[in-house]
């Protein structure tokens, strides 16, 4: 009698759990921050990594047809890279997942176009978390909407809901890669200027994170658009206001790279009459490209890197520099010292 107790309260408890995960998750209307957002705020200052098939072309942006296995670094060395954000003072990294051309630093069971089927086939992903986890610093992950080696006509809507559905696959195969080491603090999305703001499935990559990682903070490039056209690309943020539409509705804070906020940066923004507040997020390159490109010898100086922090950092908003490694899987030695010097300057 006590066994078949214990196994009806087992059904019991476990049909509680699986509803309680499928319950919806989505912004909580305020005029102040959440308990998540503020640990982001409280971040302040990241390393934004790109790093990939460009990596090996010269080109912050390829269209899908590089072979996968022109990317062929000598190393890939994520603990150097998450070691020099460490040491820099910085809370959390962002890694390129996967960028406009659709190649993934993960073998992904959806797609050929991936490190397993290039000239190096270490899963970057793991290896940035596990660094993330020995360093104690939060691991956050771009990934681009945009997939130009899968979904190359954004025009043809009649194939969004396959594509939708391989990103929703994809977004699950990063989660099950990082919740072996570490949390993921940070989901950084791009390219959805290509289709109409209601052509991306928004909700569902906004529940398939937050089901797994609730404080993980959800931001789509060009966050917001206009009042009389909320899909409206770009509003820079000198020209948002109060108010103003969440053009992709649900994230967590805004983005719009590579600007900086405005003097007065508005924090509240709204969908379906509802206010939200939403920080910004400066991405910046501390030299000229995104991708290591061997003509990219012009860093930013100690001074304007400095104003840049300042300006970035200030009215609850955070800065997130670029450092890209090289073709050897290394941040630059430049990088390095630069960054050094920028922490003493700014004693953190």
């Amino acid at each position: 009698m006590n066994d078949l107790l214990l196994t009806f309260l087992g059904l019991i408890l476990l049909v509680s759990c699986k509803a309680t995960t499928n319950e919806e998750v989505l912004p909580i209307p305020s005029r102040s921050p959440t308990t998540a957002q503020l640990k982001q705020i409280e971040r302040q200052y990241g390393m934004f990594i790109h790093f990939g098939v460009n990596t090996f072309h010269d080109m912050e942006w390829t269209d899908g047809s590089k072979p996968a296995m022109s990317y062929n670094p000598i190393s890939v060395d994520a603990d150097q890279w998450v070691k020099t954000a460490k040491d820099a003072g910085m809370k959390y990294v962002i890694l390129i997942a996967k960028h406009h051309e659709g190649f993934c630093l993960w073998d992904s069971k959806y797609t050929d176009y991936d490190v397993a089927n290039s000239g190096n086939t270490t899963n970057v992903i793991e290896e940035v978390a596990k660094a993330c986890n020995k360093y104690d610093i939060g691991l956050g992950l771009y990934y681009s909407l945009w997939d130009r080696s899968v979904n190359a006509d954004v025009k043809d809507s009649s194939q969004d809901s396959i594509y939708n559905e391989y990103m929703i696959k994809q977004l699950d195969e990063l989660l099950d890669i990082t919740q072996k080491y570490t949390n993921v603090v940070e989901f950084w999305f791009d390219g959805g200027w290509t289709k109409e703001n209601n052509r991306w499935p928004i909700y569902d990559i906004y529940q398939t994170i937050k089901f797994r990682e609730p404080d993980c903070q959800v931001g789509i490039n060009w966050s917001i658009g206009l009042p009389e056209n909320p899909d409206y690309h770009p509003v820079l943020p000198t020209d948002q206001k109060e108010g103003y539409p969440i053009r992709y509705f649900p994230s967590d804070f805004r983005l719009g790279d590579p600007y900086l906020p405005s003097e007065n940066d508005p924090k509240i923004f709204t969908h379906e009459g509802e206010e939200y507040y939403m920080p910004w997020e400066s991405t910046v390159c501390i030299s000229q490209r995104w991708f290591y490109n061997t003509t990219d010898t012009t860093f930013k100086s100690i001074d304007e890197l400095v104003e840049l922090y300042e300006k970035s950092t200030a009215q609850d908003n955070i800065l997130i520099l670029n450092c890209p490694p090289n073709r050897e899987g290394k941040i630059r030695d430049k990088d390095i010292e630069i960054l050094t010097l920028l922490k003493e300057r700014l004693d953190l």
